[in-house]
């Protein structure tokens, strides 16, 4: 198997994860150093922060997130995906273009794009 393959398949578990409320396995797939930078945000930095924000969502309902286009190389995997989400008890539907640097088989850093009016909508 690629590089490119096995990072597509660590991209595609990872988002998988998520969708299940995973946080072993998403901690899991972050390098010691990892960073995880949702750009309306803060960068989160190190594997024991991201489970800290990781662990915030396992009492938020399991939404699903669909990969619409994914593409992988030897390091960078890159996503555009359409969150379907229940914030505040209301639907969000979040367009995100996300990108992972990958490192040994693992996520060293992870950035997101999107428009945060969905999210801010929810709790209006």
């Amino acid at each position: 198997m690629s590089d490119a393959t096995a990072n597509d398949a660590l991209v595609r578990g990872f988002i998988a994860a998520w969708e299940r409320r995973d946080t072993d396995h998403i901690i899991d797939a972050f390098t010691d150093d990892g960073v995880y930078h949702s750009t309306p945000l803060t960068p989160i930095i190190g594997r024991a922060a991201i489970r800290e924000f990781v662990a915030g969502f396992e009492s938020v309902p399991p939404g699903r997130l669909e990969i619409r286009n994914q593409v992988a190389s030897d390091t960078v995997v890159m996503n555009e995906r359409i969150d379907h989400l229940t914030m505040n008890g209301k639907p969000v539907t979040l367009p995100i273009m996300g990108v992972f640097e990958i490192e040994s088989g693992r996520i060293k850093a992870w950035r997101e794009y999107f428009d945060m009016a969905p999210v801010r909508e929810a709790y209006s």
